[in-house]
C-alpha cells in the first residue's frame, strides 16, 4: 500500500468516527466518497476516477467548478476585504449585488435583506410577514398557509412549514409551531388549474385566511418533498386569491431560482410577482454560502412604521466575498447564454429519461428546465445505487424512492447522455432497492 493511499484510509476512517454528514446516521454512516479537486462538471476523487455531477452540487454549481470568472471574483475582492460587519456599515459588492438582484427579480420586489443561507432566508420572510401583520395592529393573523409535500430549509421556523407528515421533519412536529397545510398540488406543469385544486385553494382561504399571515410555496418545482413539478395555473391562482383575502404571498425561489426550469425564477412561468421571496443556492454559483430575502415597497414601509425594524441580522450578513462572486456570477448567466444551456439540458433530459415511464420500477418521469426527476416505485438503497453511480462515472444523489438530476447549466449532451445511461441502468439491480 502507497503512503498516499494509507494517508486516504487514515482520514476516511476519521470521517466515518467523528463527523456527521447531512441526513446521515453517525453509527451506520453511509459511504462518503472522498473528494480531491473538480473541475468543470467533474468531481476528481482521491482514487483516481472522475465523476460527471449530475446535482450541481444539491443544486447551485450552475457553471460547475473551478471557474476562472468565479475565482477571479473571489480573489480580486480578499485583496480588499473578506468581511466587515454590516451593522452600520455598507460597501460595494453589496450594493452592486442589490442594484442587479432589484433590475433581474419581479418588479414588485424592490427592498432586499442579503442573509447566510436558504434556510435563514425563509426565517426572514416568516418574520417579515409576522412583522408586517404585527405593524398593521392584526395579531391574529399569525400562522403561514402553505401545501403539503413541500420543503423550505432545516431551521424552526423553516421546518415548521415543511410537509409535516411524510417530510424528514417529522420528528420534531411537536415542538413547531402548528401551520395550516393544503394538499399537495395534483394540476400537471402543462395542464389547466384542475377542480380538485380549485376547490382546495378556495376552501382553505376561506376557512384560514383571517388567521393566515402569509401562504409560502415553491413555485412551480417541489424540490426536496418531493421532486414534484405543478401548474402555473394553481400558483396563479394562489397569488389570485392571497390578494382577494389579505394574505402575503411568499415564493420560496431557492431551488428554482437562476435558470433551473428554464424561466431565471419560476414565477415567470405564472406570471405574478410575489410580496416576498427568498433566493439562494446559485446566487454565488456555488462558490460559497449566501441568500436573500427580497420584499415589496408595501411590506418593508409597513414593518418599518413608527420608527420600528427588522428583528434580524446575522453576523456574516453582506460578506463581501459572497456579494462578489454573487455579482460574477449573475453576470456570468448572460454571458452563458443560460437559455440556451437549459433549453438543451431539457431536450436531451426528455429524450433519455421520458421513454423509462415503461419501466417496470418507475411510476413517473418529470422533465422542467434543468430538472430531471425518474420516480420509483419503490424506496431505494443509497448506499448500493451509489456505489453503482460511482461506478459508472457519475455522481448522482437519490432520495426516498426518486432518482434526479440538476446537472451544471455547462453540462455537454455527452455529459448528460453520461447521467441518463446510468439512470437507466440501476433499474436493473434488484440490490437497488428496498
Amino acid at each position: 500500500m502507497t503512503v498516499a493511499a494509507q494517508d486516504l484510509r487514515t482520514l476516511t476512517a476519521f470521517d466515518q468516527q467523528h463527523i456527521w454528514h447531512p441526513y446521515t446516521s453517525m453509527t451506520q454512516p453511509l459511504p462518503a466518497y472522498f473528494v480531491e479537486r473538480c473541475e468543470g462538471v467533474y468531481l476528481h476523487l482521491a482514487d483516481g476516477r472522475r465523476l460527471v455531477d449530475g446535482m450541481s452540487s444539491w443544486w447551485c454549481a450552475v457553471h460547475g467548478y473551478n471557474h476562472p470568472v468565479l475565482n477571479a471574483a473571489v480573489t480580486e475582492q480578499v485583496a480588499q476585504m473578506s468581511h466587515v460587519m454590516f451593522g452600520g456599515l455598507t460597501h460595494r459588492p453589496a450594493i452592486a449585488l442589490c442594484q442587479k438582484l432589484i433590475d433581474i427579480t419581479p418588479a414588485s420586489l424592490e427592498k432586499i435583506f442579503l442573509c447566510d443561507s436558504g434556510s435563514v432566508s425563509v426565517e426572514v420572510a416568516i418574520k417579515m410577514a409576522l412583522q408586517y401583520w404585527f405593524s398593521r395592529g392584526k395579531r391574529k393573523k399569525s400562522k403561514l398557509m402553505t401545501v403539503r409535500r413541500g420543503y423550505h430549509g432545516d431551521t424552526f421556523g423553516a421546518m415548521s412549514v415543511c410537509d409535516p407528515d411524510g417530510g424528514m421533519h417529522h420528528l420534531f412536529a411537536d415542538f413547531l409551531p402548528q401551520q395550516l397545510f393544503l394538499p399537495t398540488p395534483t394540476s400537471r406543469y402543462g395542464e389547466p388549474l384542475n377542480a380538485t385544486d380549485e376547490a382546495n385553494l378556495v376552501a382553505a382561504f376561506e376557512q384560514h385566511s383571517h388567521q393566515a399571515a402569509a401562504f409560502i410555496i415553491e413555485p412551480i418545482v417541489q424540490g426536496a418533498g418531493g421532486m414534484r413539478i405543478y401548474s402555473p395555473a394553481y400558483l396563479a391562482r394562489v397569488k389570485s386569491l392571497c390578494e382577494e383575502h389579505d394574505v402575503l404571498l411568499i415564493v420560496d425561489e431557492i431551488a428554482t431560482g437562476f435558470g433551473r426550469t428554464g424561466k431565471l425564477f419560476a414565477v415567470q412561468h405564472a406570471s405574478i410577482e410575489p410580496d416576498i421571496m427568498c433566493i439562494g443556492k446559485a446566487l454565488t454559483g456555488g462558490m460559497m454560502t449566501l441568500a436573500a430575502t427580497l420584499c415589496s415597497k408595501a411590506v418593508a414601509e409597513t414593518i418599518c412604521s413608527d420608527g420600528r425594524v427588522l428583528m434580524h441580522g446575522p453576523t456574516f450578513m453582506a460578506n463581501p466575498l459572497a456579494c462578489s462572486v454573487a455579482l460574477a456570477s449573475i453576470q456570468l448567466l448572460a454571458t452563458n447564454d443560460w437559455q440556451r444551456q437549459v433549453r438543451m439540458i431539457e431536450e436531451v433530459l426528455t429524450t433519455h429519461l421520458l421513454p423509462l415511464t415503461q419501466h417496470a420500477r418507475v411510476r413517473d418521469v418529470r422533465v422542467l428546465g434543468a430538472i430531471g426527476v425518474v420516480e420509483c416505485r419503490q424506496n431505494i438503497n443509497v448506499s448500493a445505487i451509489q456505489k453503482y453511480f460511482v461506478e459508472q462515472g457519475v455522481w448522482i444523489r437519490p432520495f426516498r424512492n426518486l432518482i434526479y438530476v440538476m446537472p451544471p447549466f455547462i453540462s455537454s449532451a455527452e455529459h448528460l447522455e453520461q447521467l441518463c445511461g446510468a439512470i437507466a441502468g440501476s433499474l436493473a439491480a434488484d440490490e437497488h432497492f428496498e
